[in-house]
């Protein structure tokens, strides 16, 4: 071993000061679930997408179980370009026409969700892909919006009504990584699937495991109570005051503060949203102390 090679005493004590202040996390997590939502940058950077399975590689090997939800936004986007087929937003959500649901459901359950549990599966034979629709995981039923006092129809999307979580559990039982795609059937016209919201499915897919915590990847820091201010980033807040904000927010980060909201009013200890831009968030926000992001507690 030369001499650039070796690790001088102060980096030896850095390294274990890191792996030492691990230690209660480690201890507080082991064998609990945590639900971690992936996508927007985190998801279309290949080097972001290598770091982050192995945050859930690790994860399982620390004894954590993990269960990934994951959407595609940029990646449906895409490819409804290339297949010349319209894409419309109406307030923040996507309008999802009879042959645009066909692509989705290609892209999240066809596409990304295979080559996320192949990444995964690279650090060792745990992850396994699931759908909201295997074996009734999630319920949807359409939905509209409201823009400026009139009703909107949006198409083949919805809201996820209710969860079955044994299809996961099996999965946990079995010692594996649930990897889930973000699309559900249509409980009031059974043979149709909606696009469902990423956030929120994974946030009533937390409540309903019981999960100890939960994990949005975002594209910006966290909260800010006070935006563009970046002075005025938000680390902790509880429900009633995150509520109390939620008016105020911009719109797109409205469904991911909403989506922290409901896991911890359902029972979820915390909730978190983090810089999936940053590689090894994941890590950062479970096992240190002071985490990374805006963390959501319920009182």
């Amino acid at each position: 071993m030369t001499d650039l090679q070796q690790t001088t005493p102060e980096e030896a004590a850095e390294k274990a000061a890191v792996l030492i202040e691990s230690l209660p996390w480690l201890r507080r997590f082991r064998d609990q679930i945590i639900v971690i939502k992936y996508g927007g940058n985190a998801m279309v950077s290949e080097e972001l997408q290598d770091a982050f399975a192995q945050d859930i590689a690790y994860l399982r090997f620390a004894g954590v179980k993990p269960v990934v939800v994951h959407g595609g936004g940029p990646q449906i986007s895409k490819m409804l370009d290339r297949l010349s087929i319209p894409s419309e937003f109406k307030g923040g959500y996507r309008v999802t026409s009879t042959e645009a649901i066909g692509v989705v459901r290609m892209v999240l359950t066809g596409q990304i969700n295979p080559q996320l549990v192949a990444k995964i599966n690279a650090h060792g034979p745990f992850a396994t892909g699931l759908s909201g629709e295997d074996a009734g995981l999630f319920r949807g039923r359409r939905r509209g919006v409201v823009i400026e006092g009139v009703e909107h129809d949006l198409g083949f999307v919805g809201d996820v009504v209710g969860v079955d979580p044994q299809p996961v559990l099996d999965q946990l039982t079995a010692g594996r990584i649930p990897v889930v795609s973000s699309i559900a059937p249509d409980h009031d016209n059974p043979g149709h699937s909606l696009n469902v919201n990423a956030d929120a499915a994974a946030a009533a897919l937390a409540v309903a495991l019981g999960a100890t915590k939960l994990v949005v990847l975002t594209d910006v820091p966290g909260l800010y109570a006070d935006w563009p201010d970046r002075e005025s980033l938000v680390s902790h807040l509880t429900a009633s005051e995150l509520r109390e904000m939620l008016p105020t927010l911009e719109s797109g980060m409205i469904p991911k503060m909403q989506a922290c909201l409901d896991a911890v009013e359902g029972g979820v200890d915390t909730a978190a949203i983090i810089d999936g831009r940053q590689p090894h968030s994941v890590l950062v926000e479970i096992f240190t102390e002071h985490g990374i992001g805006t963390e959501v507690v319920a009182k």
